[in-house]
């Protein structure tokens, strides 16, 4: 590979950006395409896929065949609020294969022993979300039913671009949270991204099986089509 290339790959990698490299069986050419540059290509079909499922794969292409080796960073959770439900939700995300991260200013409950199987950040979250890097492969979820914690936490996932933002309340609830985010500037589209009230609707009534229909719809969420 040509060393430019493996340097920019590298680049990419490192700062979690989504990136394909495309080579042409037949002679070797290669090239990167990034997430954003899809639309305007040759293989915008194959590399959309590709993307959206993480799966490298070779292609059909006028100029034969082409392998397109897809890197995607992998997906992260941020939950804010360690409560009941997010006790359980760090476990089967954990089986699910996505690393999680608790973030609650209660250090009564944000302790290492409730969550042994997850990062634990005792801290606001203005001051342990913005090292934490929130991203476009970042499920984000907010549990705690205190606006003075959750709404900062909203706001800031909504201008890092995550693919799936949920928030934990009533229709009532939410719809009040609405406004309140409304009024800080957050735009309708935005808005109506929110999954509220979060999960599934599975009928889910204890804390894991909220856990559960949660972490459905952020598969749910990461698969579909329109995400790549």
């Amino acid at each position: 590979m040509d060393l430019s290339l493996l340097a920019r790959l590298n680049e990419a990698r490192a700062k979690r950006e989504a990136i394909a490299l495309v080579t042409a069986l037949a002679t070797g050419a290669a090239r990167l395409v990034t997430r954003e540059d899809v639309a305007g290509d040759l293989l915008a079909v194959e590399l959309a896929e590709a993307f959206r499922t993480g799966k490298s794969m070779v292609v059909e292409t006028p100029a034969g065949k082409a392998f397109i080796n897809v890197h995607v960073p992998p997906v992260k959770l941020v939950i804010i609020g360690a409560v009941h439900i997010s006790q359980a939700l760090t476990e089967i995300a954990r089986i699910a294969g996505l690393d999680s991260v608790v973030v609650d200013p209660r250090t009564a409950f944000a302790t290492a022993e409730r969550f042994p199987n997850a990062r634990v950040i005792a801290e606001w979250p203005d001051v342990a979300l913005p090292p934490l890097k929130l991203d476009h492969y970042t499920a984000f979820v907010a549990l705690t039913h205190d606006p003075k914690i959750d709404d900062p936490a909203i706001l800031h996932a909504l201008a890092k671009g995550c693919f799936y933002i949920g928030a934990l309340g009533s229709r009532k609830t939410h719809a009040k949270r609405l406004e309140r985010l409304a009024s800080a500037g957050v735009v309708d589209a935005a808005l109506g991204a929110i999954h509220a009230p979060i999960g599934l609707d599975i009928g889910a009534v204890s804390p894991a099986e909220i856990a559960v229909s949660i972490l459905g719809e952020i598969i749910a969420t990461m698969r579909e089509k329109r995400r790549a």
